[in-house]
Formats: structure tokens, sequence, C-alpha cells
């Protein structure tokens, strides 16, 4: 490969890993705002049992459907890569 070609590769490598960063700091931020939220009634210097149970739960659910929007993401982007 020429100089040119892994200075390029090079590049998009640190733009995805870069992205995939900015990715998960949004993951965990709307996870955070959205289950506190959802869950934390009564903020106190510990958790409920309940409180950490909704919590666990919220977050579950919430990557399940972060990781759904994800992979058709990927998909509608190799579909399109594959049609030029």
């Amino acid at each position: 490969m020429s100089d040119s070609g892994s200075i390029k590769n090079a590049v998009i490598q640190q733009v995805l890993e870069e992205s995939n960063l900015a990715n998960a700091r949004t993951l965990i931020e709307n996870v955070q705002t959205n289950c506190f939220e959802k869950c934390i009634f009564k903020p106190a210097g510990s958790l409920s049992k309940s409180d950490e149970t909704c919590v666990t739960t919220c977050m579950e659910k919430y990557m399940a459907a972060w990781n759904q929007v994800n992979a058709t993401f990927i998909a509608r982007v190799r579909r399109e890569q594959g049609n030029h």
C-alpha cells in the first residue's frame, strides 16, 4: 500500500475510534440522565433496593435499544457502501 493509502487508513481509523468514544460518552450521559429521572424520586446518600432494580432494568433496556439502533445504522451504511 502506498504511503498516502496508509495515512488515509490511519486517519479513518482514528476518526472511527474518536466517533466510538463520543458515542460511548453519549450513551453513558443519556443512561445517567434518563434512568436517574425515571428511577430516583428521592435522592439520598444511598440507593434503595427498588432504586437499584429500577436503574439496572432501565440501563439494560436503554443499552439494548442503543445496540439495536447502532446495528441497524451499521447495516444501512454497509448497504449504501455496497451500492457505490
